[in-house]
């Protein structure tokens, strides 16, 4: 399961059994993400967590890093069973929007920030699994 973490919302994204292919689940506040996570592995195996990374172009942790500490300190007390990886993020969202404009989505649909975040989450997975193979 991957995550990409933002200080209002964040967006979800899962892979299949055999680990091939990441697809979006959700978006969800912030603030609600630790219920949700702990609800969704009662029902659904989950291996690992993997979070953005996100850096500036010079490799240096942008400001959201801060906060994503913050929150990996939370989700360990509260699910220090699945292990956590970090995957770089760098221009997750800028590509989330080109893929939603290639696929010709109108415009309204395009202007839902909660759409970008799991599409960026997506992406995120997607990355870690292609690196890992």
């Amino acid at each position: 399961m991957a995550l990409d973490f933002g200080k209002v919302r964040t967006g979800i994204a899962i892979t299949d059994e055999l680990q091939l292919i990441a697809s979006g689940l959700t978006t969800i506040k912030t603030t609600e993400l630790i219920p949700f996570l702990k609800e969704y592995i009662s029902d659904e195996k989950v291996d690992l967590f993997v979070i953005g990374l996100p850096k500036r172009l010079d490799n240096t942790p942008s400001e959201a890093e801060v906060l994503i500490k913050e929150f990996l300190i939370n989700l360990k007390g509260n699910i220090p069973h699945i292990p956590v990886e970090r995957q770089d993020e760098r221009f997750t969202s800028k590509m989330a929007f080109q893929a939603m404009l290639d696929s010709g989505m109108k415009k309204k649909k395009r202007q839902d920030k909660g759409l970008v975040d799991e599409i960026s989450a997506t992406l995120i997975l997607q990355s870690y699994l292609d690196r890992k193979k």
